[in-house]
């Protein structure tokens, strides 16, 4: 298990970081309105992860669903979380830490992945691809793809751009209002960067969707 003790530089990117890690997780709760685990089991689902595979979440935060993603490829897979905030992967340390649960989490971009080519089956993504501006969204699929063996799978779980006043007032209570590009616009960018089998589920969720594609 990572349990390096010096703490971690942030690392250069144009992507959002947050820095208040210790709270992130009350905030959450409370802007989901006690929601947040059940979500958070909801991506873990549609990921369909299967025992022994090798997992990488990226925008991991704090690690909840990093550990869960451990637990469903049990003691035969491995599973690592990379987010660009130290903050966030320190807690995502020790929570893992207090678990006794061996996950790899690195403080690191998705733009600049260190993982070698081809090192994973599943590339998780949850709440994360919103806060890449939109230049460098391309440079991150692109890096997930590289480290995703063939026929390896991707699932982002992201909010729905919105198409109604209904819409934009519950991003607007979840501090998302300004939200411009959502779900529905990653089909085409995943093409660009050469995924296949590329599928979106956005009736599960009110204010999220679930888009899937195949390296």
């Amino acid at each position: 298990m990572d349990t390096h003790m010096a703490k971690d530089a942030h690392p250069t990117t144009t992507g959002r970081t947050i820095g208040w890690a210790e709270h992130y997780d009350l905030v959450v709760q409370l802007l989901t309105l006690g929601r947040a685990k059940a979500l958070r089991q909801l991506t873990i689902d549609q990921a369909q992860l299967r025992s022994g595979e090798a997992v990488l979440d990226v925008g991991c935060g704090t690690g909840d669903l990093t550990l869960l993603a451990k637990q469903r490829v049990g003691a035969a897979g491995r599973v690592c979380g990379i987010d660009a905030g130290p903050e966030m992967i320190e807690v995502a340390r020790r929570k893992a830490a207090k678990r006794h649960t061996e996950i790899d989490f690195r403080v690191e971009p998705i733009e600049a992945l260190t993982f070698p080519d081809q090192s994973f089956d599943v590339v998780l993504s949850s709440l994360m691809m919103h806060h890449l501006p939109d230049e460098l969204k391309p440079r991150a699929l692109a890096e997930i793809r590289r480290v995703l063996r063939p026929g390896g799978r991707v699932l982002i779980a992201d909010f729905k751009r919105p198409t109604d006043h209904i819409g934009q007032g519950l991003l607007g209570m979840l501090m998302h209002g300004h939200v411009r590009q959502g779900a529905q616009d990653l089909p085409a960018l995943l093409a660009e960067a050469g995924f296949t089998s590329i599928t979106v589920d956005d009736k599960r969720s009110r204010i999220l969707g679930f888009v899937r594609a195949v390296a």
